[in-house]
């Protein structure tokens, strides 16, 4: 576990002593600031949710937390996993060091309608293991080149407050989300 960093975040429910208002999507709470636009993916098969994109000044964070064992964290088991899927899909990927950790950044395929190469997008992988759990950030946009920009998404990821439960999960299984209560629901969409 990051024990170096448990006092920049991201932030455990049950370890957070300032209470501040924020975005409850179950698992993952959000703080709300100025110029953040915060979205919901779904699973189109299930229509469950399952990560929450966070758009800031031209960058952009997805968030998803994972389930992991008391003992140990699990994200050097999922940026393992996040490289060799990204190179089976014929992208590139490098390991480095950043502000969070340990980290990915990638150049993943792009394909045109005519599903034929289109060219690359940039995106660095982040993470963060927390007491049972494990927060993954896909960083993308104007954080990739502008050190500001991603100065900025690193402080909004270690914002982050993770409510893990008590709901036995295997390690690596996604910690629930929801859509927070009075948001408005696209149509076929069940909270």
């Amino acid at each position: 576990m990051n024990d170096q960093n448990s006092q920049l975040g991201p932030f455990d429910s049950e370890q957070q002593q300032d209470v501040k208002p924020y975005v409850d999507f179950g698992s993952i709470r959000i703080e709300p600031k100025p110029e953040l636009q915060i979205s919901v993916e779904v699973e189109d098969q299930t229509s469950r949710v399952v990560a929450v994109t966070l758009d800031y000044q031209n960058s952009k964070l997805q968030v998803m937390a994972f389930a992991a064992p008391r003992t140990e964290g699990i994200w050097t088991d999922i940026r393992s996993a996040v490289a060799q899927n990204i190179v089976a899909q014929g992208g590139e990927v490098e390991e480095g060091y950043g502000a969070i950790g340990a980290e990915l950044v990638a150049k993943l395929p792009l394909v045109d309608d005519q599903g034929r190469a289109a060219g690359y997008r940039l995106a660095r992988f982040i993470g963060f293991d927390g007491p049972r759990w494990c927060l993954r950030g896909t960083v993308g946009g104007a954080a990739m080149t502008d050190p500001k920009a991603a100065a900025d998404i690193n402080d909004l990821f270690r914002s982050i407050i993770v409510h893990r439960g008590d709901t036995p999960l295997p390690p690596g299984e996604a910690l629930p989300l929801n859509v927070p209560v009075g948001s408005v629901l696209p149509p076929g969409m069940k909270a």
